[in-house]
């Protein structure tokens, strides 16, 4: 027997640039789970299990975090999945509650990141010991390896990729980038809310052809946090209105399609980002039919494009005429990162997966202000670490 899981409340720090902020890891978690615990109407004290998300800290440092709201002694547990890691804290939540260990359980993420260009992952190293070690030996047998940021080499190696089998232009990725920078006008949370013109972005600092800084997404600070509860909790404590089911979730790591190809389009995830969404689907009887608002995880804006194909929003190739159209933003099909996504809210690690859920439950509430889509009932998210790990979640407003 399993119980639904529902998200009743959620918060965030605003994003900001590494650096920039007097603040240490254990502030960002507590004002995060402070406003998750406040949007709630819960007292931390009847929260009865933890899970901590985070890549750059020592082993636990989700204790030394959690201890700010307060020392209940309840269990904490430290998770780490390189990009997806916010995601997985989720789902670790969902889990005890819907296997019936618990009925309260807050999954809270962070990063305290450095400034410059992010690696080959969280502590890839030497490439030959790296936990990525076969995905860069899949970009280098067919690119090569050039002096640009490891990251976003193999993902600028997809891009070219998919512009030379499907004809996808260098102003259909910048196309991504100025929509989600646009979007991010309206996010106070975000780290940018600059406005950017298509010519703009490709004018910007070439990062790794045919990528540029704009399209890529930053270095960040900040903490997000998800009170996930059962619907004895929900009922007992008269959540209704502040209830957010979880309908389908589902984490997929890499298979063989990852490196049979010998591609980078399917060594940065594509192939685990349609798993993870087919069984959220199937788990949730839900379809892309079905789904309003989408926060995707745009890390690079061709990482944007290849979910657009894994979600099953348009067929295989078709992305970059897909987000041309118009078809991902106010007044098209879906609105993809209202939040302004990765790209331009900010990308610290350990956060990025239970932002996307904090923007969607405001999204499904009706309480995202200027950002605001109509008619929400069903909101997707999507959150993928190189390593790998793609993590789909399907949230429902009752």
């Amino acid at each position: 027997m399993t119980t639904k899981a529902y998200v009743v409340g959620v918060g965030m720090t605003k994003f900001e640039k590494p650096e920039t902020r007097d603040w240490q890891y254990w502030d960002m978690v507590k004002e995060a789970g402070t406003a998750a615990l406040a949007d709630a109407g819960v007292p931390y004290a009847r929260v009865e299990q933890a899970a901590v998300g985070y890549c750059f800290q020592a082993s636990t440092a989700g204790q030394r975090a959690v201890y700010e709201l307060g020392l209940s002694g309840i269990p904490v547990y430290n998770v780490n999945n390189n990009c997806a890691t916010g995601s997985t804290a989720l789902i670790v939540a969902r889990q005890f509650v819907e296997g019936g260990i618990a009925d309260c359980v807050l999954a809270l993420g962070f990063e305290k990141m450095s400034r410059g260009a992010l690696g080959g992952g969280s502590g890839a190293g030497d490439f030959t010991t790296s936990p990525v070690a076969r995905h860069y030996g899949i970009m280098a047998a067919g690119h090569g390896f050039e002096a640009s940021p490891p990251t976003a080499q193999i993902f600028g190696n997809a891009a070219r990729e998919h512009m030379e089998r499907y004809g996808t232009t260098e102003a259909q990725l910048a196309a991504v980038g100025a929509k989600n920078h646009r979007h991010s006008a309206n996010n106070p949370n975000a780290q940018f809310q600059d406005v950017y013109t298509v010519d703009e972005i490709l004018a910007a600092k070439t990062v790794h052809r045919p990528l540029t800084k704009l399209q890529c997404s930053p270095t960040s600070d900040g903490a997000a946090a998800a009170l996930v509860v059962s619907e004895r909790f929900v009922d007992e404590h008269g959540l209704r209105d502040r209830a957010v089911e979880i309908a389908g979730q589902a984490m997929t790591t890499d298979t063989e399609e990852s490196f049979a190809s010998g591609s980078c389009i399917d060594a940065v995830g594509r192939p685990m980002s349609r798993a993870a969404a087919r069984q959220a689907f199937e788990r949730s009887g839900l379809g892309i039919e079905d789904v309003d608002v989408i926060e995707l995880h745009d890390c690079f804006s061709i990482n944007e494009l290849l979910t657009y194909e894994a979600l099953g929003m348009c067929e295989e190739g078709a992305s970059g005429k897909l987000v041309e159209s118009g078809a991902t933003t106010y007044d098209g099909r879906w609105v993809v990162n209202p939040s302004g996504g990765l790209i331009s809210k900010g990308h610290p690690l350990g956060a990025t997966g239970l932002a996307q859920a904090a923007e969607l439950v405001w999204q499904l509430r009706g309480e995202a202000g200027p950002r605001q889509v109509a008619g929400v009932r069903v909101g997707l998210a999507h959150n993928i670490g190189l390593g790998g790990a793609a993590v789909v979640t399907l949230l429902r407003r009752s």
